[in-house]
Parts: structure tokens; C-alpha cells; sequence
């Protein structure tokens, strides 16, 4: 895989944990929280939803979830370390195979 493919799924796995923090944050559960996750991950690849920063804080508004931005960006960051670690890169359960799947669309357009 290129170096912009392994950057593409990198980010994408980073929304997938980002996104799974956020929900528990906005009370969201089993399929929605997956859902929700699986949104941020997409959002990877277009550019109009690529914002997770914005778009959090947006759903945190609207749901009257207090979260300062540093506490987003931190959360983003520490998603970011894990995504890129090596355990992170070769676990091989379901989720990683759907940031694949994420990561060869985007390659392939």
C-alpha cells in the first residue's frame, strides 16, 4: 500500500476511535455509537465532512455536551497514536477490515 493509502487508513481508524469516544459522550449505544463512528471514518474520504473536529463540536452543541475543544484535539491525538501503532495496524477484526474497505475506495477513485 502507498504511504497515501496507509495515511488514508490511519485517519480513517483515528475517526473510528474518535468517533467511538464521541458517542459514548453523546449517549449513543451499540449500533447507533457504530454508526456514528462508522460516519466519521467515511468522512475521511470527503472532503466537505472531513471536519470531525467541527462536526463534533456541532453534536456536542446539540446535545449540550460540554467538551472544550483542547479535550477533543487531545482525544484526537492520543486516536491518532493508536491508530498507528502496530498492535492498532494488525488486529484484523471486523473494524480494521471496514477502514480497508474505507482506504481502497478512496484509492481507487
Amino acid at each position: 500500500m502507498s504511504h497515501r493509502g496507509e495515511d488514508v487508513l490511519r485517519m480513517a481508524r483515528r475517526n473510528m476511535l474518535l468517533g467511538m469516544w464521541a458517542a459514548k459522550k453523546l449517549n449513543l449505544d451499540g449500533e447507533r455509537a457504530k454508526a456514528y463512528s462508522d460516519d466519521l471514518a467515511m468522512g475521511t474520504l470527503d472532503f466537505e465532512r472531513s471536519d470531525v473536529l467541527r462536526k463534533i463540536r456541532d453534536d456536542f452543541k446539540a446535545a449540550g455536551v460540554v467538551q472544550s475543544d483542547e479535550d477533543i484535539l487531545r482525544v484526537m491525538t492520543e486516536s491518532w497514536l493508536q491508530a498507528s501503532s502496530p498492535k492498532t495496524a494488525t488486529r484484523g477484526d471486523a473494524t480494521d477490515a471496514a477502514v480497508v474497505q474505507i482506504a481502497r475506495n478512496f484509492i481507487s477513485k
